[in-house]
C-alpha cells in the first residue's frame, strides 16, 4: 500500500505540476481572483497591489540570494569535496546511499540552508557514482527532504530575525535569544525526530518503490563534472595579473581579516546569528578554503547561475505578497485561525496557516513581516509564548517547501533535474512531517 501511495503522487506530480516560474505565475492568477472575489478590492486595484509590491523585497532576495551563493561557494570548495568524496565512501548499497545522504543533509541544512542544498545535491552526485544503482531522483529527493530542518536551524529567517535588535516587532516583543527559540525544548524535540527518523523514511520509499526511476548514466557524468577540481596553468606561464589572481597571500589576508571581525563580533554581541553574519561567515570561509581569488571568482561564477532561479523569481512572489497584504487576504487567512484557536491550539494553528501562506509567500523573511503582526498580538492575548508562536510560523514555512518548487531549484539545477523529479517523493515527506511538527508544538 505504502508503494502504490507513493508511486501514485509520483505519477500525479510529474504529470501535472508545471515549472517552478510558471508555478508562480500560476499563483499569481490565483490570488488575484482570490483578491477580486473574497475581499473588497476590485480588479484594478489587485493589480496596482501586484505592480506596486512586485520590487519590495529586493533587499531581502539580495540576502537570500548571498546565502544561496556563500554556502554553493563554501560546499564547492576543494576541501568540502574532498570530504563529501569521503564521507560518500560510507555508502555500499542504495538504502545506505538514502540514509547517508538524508542525514548530512540535514546536518549541513541545520547549519545553513544554502549551504545545505548545495551539500546535499554534491554529495548525492558523488554517492550516486560510487552506488550506480541507486534511484537518483529519490536520491535527490532526500537531499532536497532534508531542507524541512532548515527554519530550525542556524539560518532560520525568524528566529534570527527577532534575535536581531531593532526588527520590526521589536516594540511588542524586544528581542528573543536563540536560546528561547533554536535551543528551546519543543524546537530541539523536532529537529532531533526528523533528523533520525526522515532517514528511515526515504529508506521506506526506496523499498516500496523499488526501479522506479534508475539513474541516467550520461546525466550523471555530465553532473559529476561539478565535483571536479579545476587544474591551473603553471605559474611560469601567467602574466603579472594571472599571478595576483592566483595569489594565496591575497586570500589568506583578506580571510583573516573576515574571521577577526567574525570573533570580534561575537565577543561584542554573544551568540548574535542574524542572516548578515551568516553570510559574512560563509563568505570568507570560502575565500579561505579556494585558496586563491580566482578559484573563488569561478566558484562565484557557478553559484551565481544556480540562485538564477530564485533572483528571477522574488519579484513574482513579491508581487504577489502585495497583492496578499495590501488586499487583506494574508489577514483573513491568518485571522481565521486565530479566531479558532486557544491558548493550547494557537502554536499548532499557526503552523498550519503558515504553510498555507508559504505557497504564495515561499520566503521565511517575507512571511513573518506578513504574519508575525498578526500571530505575536493574538499569541499575548491568548497568554501563548511569543517565541513558540514565532516558531510555530517558520516550521509551517519549511513544512510545505516539500510541495512549493521554489527553494528547490539551486538543488536541481546541480542535479539536472525538474521539480516534477523529485516532488512526489517530497509529498510523503509533507504527510509525515506534520506528526512530530505538531507533537512539539502541542506537547513541549
Amino acid at each position: 500500500m505504502f508503494g502504490s501511495i507513493t508511486a501514485f503522487f509520483d505519477r500525479m506530480v510529474r504529470r501535472y505540476l508545471p515549472d517552478a516560474f510558471l508555478f508562480a505565475i500560476i499563483l499569481t492568477f490565483v490570488v488575484f481572483l482570490l483578491g477580486v472575489f473574497f475581499t473588497d478590492s476590485s480588479a484594478v486595484q489587485m493589480v496596482e497591489y501586484w505592480g506596486g509590491g512586485f520590487w519590495d523585497l529586493l533587499a531581502f532576495a539580495m540576502q537570500m540570494s548571498l546565502v544561496v551563493v556563500t554556502g554553493y561557494i563554501l560546499a564547492n570548495s576543494p576541501i568540502v569535496k574532498k570530504m563529501l568524496g569521503k564521507i560518500s565512501n560510507l555508502a555500499n548499497s542504495p538504502g545506505q546511499a538514502i540514509i547517508l545522504v538524508t542525514f548530512v543533509a540535514g546536518i549541513a541544512n541545520l547549519i545553513n540552508y544554502g549551504f545545505g542544498l548545495v551539500v546535499g545535491a554534491l554529495l548525492a552526485i558523488h554517492v550516486a557514482k560510487r552506488v550506480p544503482s541507486v534511484d537518483y531522483r529519490l536520491l535527490m529527493a532526500s537531499a532536497y527532504s532534508a531542507f524541512l530542518l532548515w527554519h530550525g536551524g542556524l539560518s532560520g529567517s525568524v528566529p534570527l530575525t527577532i534575535a536581531t535588535e531593532d526588527h520590526f516587532l521589536a516594540d511588542l516583543v524586544g528581542v528573543i535569544p536563540v536560546t528561547e527559540t533554536l535551543l528551546s525544548s519543543f524546537n530541539l524535540f523536532i529537529v532531533g525526530t526528523l533528523l533520525i527518523t526522515l532517514p528511515l523514511l526515504n529508506r521506506l520509499v526506496m523499498k516500496s518503490t523499488q526501479g522506479l526511476g534508475k539513474i541516467d548514466p550520461e546525466l550523471l557524468d555530465l553532473q559529476a563534472t561539478q565535483i571536479e577540481v579545476p587544474t591551473e596553468a603553471p605559474k611560469e606561464e601567467m602574466t603579472p595579473a594571472e599571478r595576483l589572481e592566483n595569489s594565496q597571500i591575497i586570500s589568506l589576508i583578506i580571510g583573516v581579516l573576515g574571521l577577526v571581525f567574525i570573533i570580534y563580533h561575537f565577543i561584542q554581541n554573544g551568540l548574535d546569528l542574524n542572516i548578515n553574519i551568516v553570510n559574512f561567515i560563509f563568505l570568507f570561509l570560502g575565500i579561505i578554503f579556494h585558496r586563491t581569488p580566482r578559484r573563488f571568482l569561478n566558484s562565484v561564477t557557478d553559484a551565481v547561475k544556480n540562485a538564477g532561479g530564485i533572483i528571477i523569481q522574488f519579484p513574482f512572489y513579491a508581487g504577489i505578497m502585495g497583492m496578499m497584504v495590501t488586499s487583506g487576504l494574508s489577514e483573513q487567512m491568518s485571522m481565521w485561525f486565530v479566531n479558532i484557536s486557544t491558548e493550547f491550539t494557537l502554536p499548532l494553528f499557526s503552523f498550519i496557516s503558515a504553510g498555507i501562506v508559504n505557497f504564495f509567500v515561499p520566503s521565511g523573511g517575507g512571511q513573518w513581516a506578513i504574519q508575525g503582526p498578526i500571530m505575536i498580538p493574538a499569541a499575548m492575548d491568548l497568554g501563548v509564548d511569543t517565541a513558540k508562536t514565532a516558531m510555530a510560523v517558520a516550521w509551517g514555512d519549511a513544512w510545505t517547501n516539500m510541495i512549493q518548487p521554489f527553494w528547490a531549484l539551486p538543488l536541481l539545477a546541480i542535479a539536472g533535474l525538474k521539480v516534477k523529479d523529485i516532488m512526489g517523493f517530497c509529498v510523503i515527506i509533507l504527510i509525515y512531517s506534520f506528526i512530530p511538527i505538531s507533537i512539539g508544538l502541542l506537547f513541549f
